[in-house]
């Protein structure tokens, strides 16, 4: 019988989600990616927020990652780099679980499963759903994680709780989701050109479709820095919009969307201004889609072993 089910599980195409890996095991192995990543390089992250943050007082700004890093440890004390992260974790779980589960079921569904076919399109497609479901729900924690992040927040914000009960009390539930037109304008082609090049370099790597840890690792690093580096400009414009009402310029209060946030943006610091923070972004990116995708597959093979043995 131990040989039986170890012959399926070498006969087994790894890749093309069977019967016995249900939705809810693809949901927690998800979650579980989804805080893997976002908590691994949550300091770097904070840096890049800073970094973007149109127009900071002469304090508030900062123009490297490790030099950035240091002055808030210095000033802030060493968890003042980690400020922020609980809002992460409450919603990354929930959101990273819509994430994937969209992401197999619309690549499912497209055929782009199939062992030894290399699908780009089924991979975008895939891609780009998930992030339109996922964000939906990830909108307000994120919010909520920038605000937390900017220089001096301590002052205005003692929990998520307080952050939460605050941005809504002066500014309304919709400044939990002005940004999301944004988000989407970024994390849309983010997530299409990452799973279009995961799949590629993965499928070269890998072309059996055998969980690899080495090619997940690796293969995530390199589509997630690639589309970092290519988003830079809509993700900037969107921390423009998360942190508006942490702002004492009047014209960056009132900034109202993607197209006025970058005429804003292009005034004030030119078109060097949309690549604010691309270093530690892609910096940031490159481990932590490469632990989220070698979480997520690690996650998934041990489900489908457990399965086929049970």
């Amino acid at each position: 019988m131990a040989r039986q089910n170890a012959d399926s599980m070498e006969d087994y195409d790894y890749e093309a989600l069977p019967p016995n890996f249900s939705l809810l095991q693809n949901m927690a192995a998800g979650a579980f990616a989804g805080i893997a990543e976002h908590t691994a390089m949550y300091p770097v992250d904070a840096i890049k927020t800073r970094m973007q943050v149109l127009n900071p007082a002469p304090g508030a700004v900062y123009d490297s990652v490790w030099r950035g890093m240091m002055r808030i440890a210095s000033g802030e004390g060493i968890l003042g780099l980690w400020r922020g992260m609980s809002s992460v974790i409450v919603g990354a779980g929930p959101a990273h679980a819509v994430y994937f589960a969209t992401y197999e079921a619309v690549k499912q569904v497209m055929g782009g499963n199939k062992a030894g076919v290399h699908h780009p399109l089924a991979a975008a497609t895939s891609g780009a759903c998930a992030t339109i479901a996922s964000d939906a729900l990830m909108n307000p924690f994120d919010v909520i994680k920038q605000r937390m992040q900017i220089h001096n927040s301590t002052k205005m914000y003692r929990s998520m709780f307080d952050c939460a009960k605050y941005v809504y009390r002066t500014e309304g539930v919709s400044a939990f989701y002005v940004s999301y037109p944004t988000t989407l304008s970024m994390t849309v082609p983010f997530t299409a050109l990452q799973f279009l090049a995961y799949e590629s370099i993965s499928t070269t790597m890998n072309p059996t479709k055998k969980y690899d840890p080495v090619t997940h690792c690796a293969a995530g690093a390199v589509a997630g820095g690639f589309a970092a580096a290519l988003t830079t400009p809509m993700d900037v414009v969107k921390t423009m919009l998360q942190t508006r009402g942490a702002a004492k310029d009047p014209e960056l209060r009132n900034v109202s969307g993607f197209a006025n946030g970058c005429k804003l943006l292009y005034a004030r610091a030119g078109v060097s201004g949309f690549f604010k923070g691309v270093k530690p972004r892609v910096l940031t990116t490159m481990p932590s889609t490469a632990i989220c995708w070698s979480a997520y597959e690690a996650s998934k093979a041990y489900f489908i072993r457990n399965n086929d043995l049970s």
